[in-house]
């Protein structure tokens, strides 16, 4: 099905008026659990086309969604700008979160939750064969995208790391009492809700209309962590901060906000600093809260879109050559090579 734009023309990226629609469609895929899990698209609309007819995606871009949030609504707005600007974009439910099954804000195992992602992104991209992809991870969807990065180092082309979770902010960190609480009970009460944490909704977002549309959305979880989900965010980013940062190495844009309570900006620093990727970019933004591309004013979400978008498209040119372009120019290269020798 269709939607409208949803968000003006403040889409940043410079893009023209031809590429400010975009499609919507939505289905249900199985996990290798035989879980229902909600999966949603946002493809560029029936402007996005040449004289020649419609053009391909510029690339792909799979959205890692944070923790308690889901897509299709919450990361709306982000699925829509990259559409208008020319990008095919894939969202999938967490199991526990949004739409898709399991019980609402529990995560068992983590390591299942990053295979669903990569089971569905994998055979979403297997039918776009000359696509570049690129992952969109946010707060805790970064440390998904980190893992998904981890489990096929060469697979994909770039990614967008929004707020990531690499470490948990020690102000949002449990107490140690409730650490050694939560590995001694996880096996009995797994699912109880209640670990003490600040208000989350309250830190992450800067706009009061924003807290209010999470906490009236029913499919955002919001009452306190369950013990498992709890002891499974702090192991898992324990993990990538202790075992993963140092190896990254594909392409990646950091953008954290530099008054974030939520994620810890100078862990965003230290994955910058030591990840082997030749291709970095950190961008910190001076007073800008965790949520940087729902949370914020309408004029600091256009300023983030614009370097997000600008970064996917210097890293998608090729791609938007049609094929009889790119031979030409392969054999004018070829050619002129040959001259010289």
């Amino acid at each position: 099905m269709s939607s409208g734009n949803g968000g003006g023309r403040d889409d940043g990226g410079g893009e023209d008026d031809h590429v400010l629609d975009h499609e919507y469609q939505e289905e249900y895929v199985r996990n290798s659990r035989g879980m229902s899990l909600f999966a949603c698209r946002w493809l560029p609309g029936k402007r996005w086309r040449t004289k020649q007819g419609p053009r391909p995606p510029k690339a792909l871009v799979f959205l890692c969604h944070g923790y308690a949030v889901e897509c299709g609504v919450t990361m709306r707005g982000t699925g829509e700008r990259l559409a208008r600007a020319g990008y095919a974009v894939y969202g999938l439910d967490y199991e526990g979160h949004g739409r898709s099954d399991g019980l609402q804000g529990y995560v068992p195992d983590f390591q299942a939750l990053v295979q669903d992602c990569d089971d569905y992104f994998t055979s979403v991209a297997r039918s776009h064969p000359h696509r570049r992809r690129f992952l969109l991870g946010e707060s805790m969807g970064g440390a998904v995208a980190l893992l998904l990065h981890r489990a096929r180092p060469d697979f994909w082309a770039g990614a967008v790391l929004v707020a990531p979770m690499c470490k948990i902010a020690d102000d949002m960190r449990p107490h140690p009492v409730v650490v050694n609480i939560l590995r001694a009970m996880t096996s009995i009460i797994p699912t109880w809700k209640i670990v003490p944490t600040a208000d989350v909704i309250d830190a992450a977002y800067r706009m009061q209309d924003k807290r209010d549309e999470i906490r009236g959305n029913p499919y955002c979880y919001k009452d306190k962590p369950r013990l498992k989900t709890a002891f499974e965010l702090l192991k898992v980013s324990l993990d990538v901060e202790a075992n993963l940062l140092h190896k990254v190495s594909l392409p990646f844009l950091i953008v954290h906000g530099g008054a974030d309570k939520v994620t810890d900006p100078s862990v965003s620093e230290l994955l910058y600093q030591s990840a082997a990727s030749q291709d970095k970019t950190l961008k910190l933004y001076p007073g800008m809260w965790h949520a940087l591309t729902s949370g914020e004013s309408p004029n600091n979400i256009r300023t983030v879109f614009q370097d997000i978008i600008a970064w996917l498209d210097h890293r998608s040119t090729e791609e938007l050559l049609p094929e009889l372009e790119q031979k030409a120019r392969h054999d004018h290269q070829h050619h002129h090579q040959h001259a010289g020798k």
